[in-house]
């Protein structure tokens, strides 16, 4: 408490000193245009790079006793949690008996709530999830700076949409490090507007790999108009040439677009959270080719989850910590028929072996099954690094067949690289009697996908996906033999199909955050959104 306490009086004298200078303007411009930064900026800027890389070492340091010691540290992380609990059962109070506290809290399913459409409120994060998120947003930043060393220069980062990547919003010191400014502050047009206008970036930021495929998809489409804008902010000629610029790379196709944008770019960041693996892959495949990518957290609707601390190594590793929020790993049975019942401990997990998280709300005090399977690849000290695998809830199933996400992507996938000159930018998918759509015939799945590349499916096309899951999933491929489940049938969507479910799922009271893209839509309304929106 008292390294926090003198961490706010460095920053309130931090706010004062910004006082006397509107740095907003001047550290957005790259050095080369100011011969350097004046002095009070540059004395801001050390002192707050000072300031929050204390923090981080501090948040280091912390992390590298907690993961070597993990049972201790998840027993402190539970007592924590059951005495901040309203309403906890007597026996379980000060106690850290993990019997106790299993038989007297069971496991509870969460809830679909990014498709449920209830009337209550998100609740604020607690206390052990802002602390979290603050690690998580600390050591991002540290091991982010330490890969890359010019992408947190004032000027050199830029975010494109209003929500950030960072679990933690920073206070004044972020825009001092070359932050965008605070989450929902800023119009999306205008981010994007200043960052065209910014040729010298070596960051992008953006709240997830979905909401950046809208950015770029949308650049596309209104490229002209943003080029009459990029020009129109400042009659200067630095800035008319720079429309141009932006013209003939556009000009050029998808392909590289982020490079012949800002030629000095080097890492996009955005938040991993469920269903982003398709955009990540879209991204990386055309606008943001030969960039890397940089999460720093795995986030669920329950919170922080995962640490990335490695930048540099490949894509999508997570350190689960044994701090708070306190996590359980409830095993993953081969046969969908058999589920585990006892959980463990991170310090207990294996490597190779896959896992459902399973996380204790102190708010409400519930043993809440997130659905979210990661598998564990590797340990740091004592405790598990895992990568994300797939979502329990996102499984297709109409005749006891249960077909996996990772399994119908895997599938998917396959089918498309069979399409020429076609690439998959999103996907979701209906039951057939969400929508009645059997008509008579075996029940089936309605697979909805926006495409680039390709205008139209030619029903060769279409029968590929089915052969795909046949050949993908053995109980698929006997019940189709048998007849018992129709083939699947696939829907081509108009352009900014998906940007607009999701909007409408943003727009739901209930809506989680970080957003979570569904696979699955078991609600008719939506399904029948993304029916609107067919074109072949």
């Amino acid at each position: 408490m008292l390294l926090f306490l003198l961490l706010l009086l460095l920053l309130l004298l931090l706010g004062l000193l910004g006082l006397q200078l509107p740095l907003s303007a001047v550290l957005r411009q790259p050095r080369s245009q100011h011969n350097g930064l004046p002095w009070l900026a540059s004395l801001q800027l050390r002192v707050a790079w000072g300031v929050l890389g204390w923090a981080a070492t501090w948040q280091r340091w912390k992390l590298e006793q907690s993961t070597q010691h993990p049972g201790q540290s998840q027993q402190q992380a539970l007592r924590r949690c059951l005495e901040g609990a309203q309403g906890a059962p007597r026996p379980l109070r000060g106690s850290t008996d993990m019997n106790t506290f299993r038989n007297r809290l069971p496991l509870t399913k969460a809830s679909q709530a990014q498709e449920e459409e209830s009337g209550e409120q998100l609740q604020s994060p607690t206390s052990n999830q802002y602390h979290a998120s603050l690690q998580a947003t600390l050591l991002g930043l540290a091991a982010l700076k330490k890969t890359y060393p010019e992408v947190l220069a004032p000027g050199s980062t830029a975010r494109v949409t209003p929500t950030s990547p960072w679990p933690c919003p920073l206070p004044w010191p972020g825009h001092a490090l070359g932050q965008a400014s605070p989450s929902g502050a800023r119009d999306p047009r205008d981010l994007l507007l200043e960052a065209l206008r910014s040729p010298w970036l070596r960051a992008l930021e953006a709240g997830t790999a979905a909401e950046l495929l809208d950015v770029f998809v949308g650049l596309e489409a209104s490229g002209e108009e943003l080029a009459d804008a990029v020009a129109a902010g400042n009659p200067a000629e630095p800035l008319a040439r720079r429309a141009d610029e932006l013209r003939a790379a556009l000009d050029q196709g998808p392909r590289g677009l982020a490079l012949r944008l800002w030629p000095k770019l080097q890492v996009v960041v955005t938040l991993d959270a469920g269903g982003q693996a398709e955009a990540v892959a879209a991204l990386e495949d055309l606008w943001c080719q030969g960039l890397a990518f940089f999460s720093p957290a795995y986030a669920a609707s329950g919170g922080m989850l995962g640490l990335n601390l490695w930048p540099e190594q490949p894509r999508g590793l997570y350190l689960l910590p044994p701090g708070a929020p306190f996590i359980e790993l409830l095993p993953v049975k081969e046969e969908a028929q058999e589920e585990a019942t006892s959980t463990l401990l991170l310090a207990e997990a294996e490597k190779g072996k896959e896992y459902e998280l399973v996380l204790t709300d102190h708010a409400s005090l519930t043993r809440c099954r997130l659905g979210d399977v990661v598998q564990v690849v590797s340990a740091y000290n004592q405790c598990p690094i895992v990568r994300f695998v797939c979502r329990l809830g996102q499984a297709l199933s109409v005749r006891g067949e249960d077909i996996g996400e990772d399994v119908f992507c895997e599938a998917l996938g396959r089918a498309v690289r069979q399409w020429p000159g076609a690439k998959l930018l999103d996907h979701g998918c209906v039951e057939s009697s969400v929508l009645d759509s059997s008509e008579g015939s075996a029940p089936h799945y309605e697979v909805f996908v926006d495409l680039r590349g390709l205008r139209n499916l030619s029903e060769e096309n279409r029968d590929k996906l089915d052969h795909c899951l046949q050949g993908t999933s053995p109980r698929y491929k006997s019940l189709r033999f048998r007849g018992s489940v129709g083939p699947a049938r696939v829907h081509l969507v108009g352009q900014g199909a998906f940007r607009a479910l999701r909007a409408a799922l943003a727009a739901s009271p209930s809506s989680p955050f970080p957003p979570e893209m569904p696979r699955v839509l078991r609600h008719r309304h939506l399904a029948r959104f993304l029916q609107r929106k067919v074109v072949s």
